[in-house]
């Protein structure tokens, strides 16, 4: 009788992290069921709600990223990277795990860099079209890198690179096999609500809501409301009561701070105005949105930018940098206008989908591991 196959998976600090490492647990287990998955997380962060909510047992770290803007709060941060490994140590020896799985964020630096010390085989998940510096550093004795973008040659070594996309939730995978036609965007509007022979924009702010974005929008709502423009917004719960009192709901407006069914939504919109997390482009690409994108300026390394970039560079989204948010009222309005610019956009989005990123990830992870059946 065989061992158990036993999987460790470290990443977190952000849903764009999170949700990668589940979807590629979910993968494992669903072939292995009799596996052992194991997060590793940072303590205080995230992760440590989400990944138990998801069915999946997890361990803190005390960790923390360097802080850019705040450097006395890097005063004990080389006494929580000696606690870090010594922890990751201890876990890794108690575990034994035939691979360590790290889908980026801080925490997976110290658990993918023990790991690699100890002889245990790991596996990078890179969303990101630009890598971070502790990823290309463990990339050196990964066994694999799976990317979502191509061209990573500059930051990882060339014959460990996998390019599988990201693992985003089967029911945004699944929109990649049936592209969104007229006829299927009309019902979806009827099915929301909205009036099926006017357009709709969907608004993605992310679940913490993103001001900027909310800001635009409200100043061209009288605008796009003149000009028989719907909208479904998703501003974030820190903004939805504002944004529904000042506006109120109805007459082609959703507010909502989060969105239970985000492919119904996806396949309603003839447009869609988002932040440019690496996530959410791999969420466009399935459904075959045609975007404007507000990339973040806040993310460490400007990585939004670079995603975002990507898209523009293969057709299949539009950059609206987030100092030019006032022109974000006449810029709509106008590619609303341009049914054919619309439409490419989205089959240019539709060439980038990769809705088999988690099995492709978990076939790279099966070629590593030292386990055998």
């Amino acid at each position: 009788m065989s061992e158990q196959l036993r999987i460790i998976i470290s990443g977190g600090g952000t849903g764009g992290h999170i949700f990668p490492a589940v979807s590629i647990a979910r993968e494992i287990q669903a072939r292995y069921p009799q596996a052992r998955i194991l997060f590793v997380g940072a303590e205080g962060r995230m992760e440590m709600e989400r990944v138990p909510a998801a069915g999946f047992p997890i361990e803190g770290i005390r960790i923390a990223g360097f802080q850019r803007k705040k450097l006395l709060a890097n005063l004990g941060l080389p006494f929580k990277i000696w606690s870090s490994l010594k922890r990751v140590r201890a876990i890794l020896e108690r575990e034994r795990p035939h691979l360590v799985v790290g889908t980026g964020g801080y925490v997976s630096g110290p658990t993918l860099w023990v790991a690699q010390r100890m002889g245990i085989p790991t596996l990078i998940q890179e969303q990101n079209s630009f890598a971070g510096w502790t990823n290309r550093l463990l990339s050196k004795k990964a066994g694999s890198v799976c990317v979502a973008y191509p061209g990573m040659e500059s930051a990882f070594p060339a014959d460990r690179i996998k390019l599988t996309g990201n693992p985003i939730r089967p029911d945004l995978a699944a929109l990649a096999h049936q592209p969104t036609t007229d006829a299927l965007r009309a019902e979806a509007k009827v099915a929301l609500g909205y009036d099926p022979l006017k357009p709709l924009v969907l608004i993605l702010g992310g679940s913490q809501g993103a001001r900027a974005i909310n800001e635009g929008v409200a100043a061209c709502e009288n605008m796009w409301r003149s000009s028989d423009i719907q909208i479904f917004w998703q501003c974030g719960r820190y903004y939805a009561q504002e944004l529904i009192d000042r506006f109120g709901q109805g007459r082609g407006r959703i507010i909502s701070a989060f969105i239970d069914d985000m492919p119904a939504a996806l396949r309603a919109a003839d447009m869609v105005l988002s932040r440019a997390g690496a996530g959410t482009l791999s969420e466009l690409a399935c459904s075959g949105s045609a975007a404007v994108l507000v990339p973040s300026p806040n993310v460490a390394e400007d990585h939004q930018t670079h995603n975002a970039q990507s898209l523009v560079d293969s057709g299949a989204a539009v950059i609206m940098p987030e100092v030019n948010i006032h022109n974000l009222c006449g810029h709509v309005h106008g590619l609303l206008n341009r049914p054919d610019e619309l439409e490419l956009l989205r089959g240019n989005a539709r060439k980038l989908a990769k809705p088999a990123a988690a099995q492709d990830i978990v076939n790279e992870c099966e070629k590593l591991w030292s386990w055998r059946s």
